[in-house]
């Protein structure tokens, strides 16, 4: 895989779970313990992103 498809699909899973989250947030019965992993999980996918983004300069 080379390194501008790997950060398309970085950048696709991270706006998908930025949608996730988002929608977790508008639904009351979401466990904010859930919601917290998956702001975890999509900062380290935008570390990642910038990380790769930085190296490919």
């Amino acid at each position: 895989m080379s390194l501008s498809s790997h950060l398309t699909e970085l950048k696709k899973k991270h706006e998908h779970l930025s949608m996730e989250v988002e929608q977790a947030q508008r639904s009351p019965g979401t466990d904010d313990l859930e919601i917290a992993t998956m702001k975890k999980q999509k900062l380290k996918l935008k570390e990642e992103i910038s990380r790769l983004t930085a190296e490919a300069v």
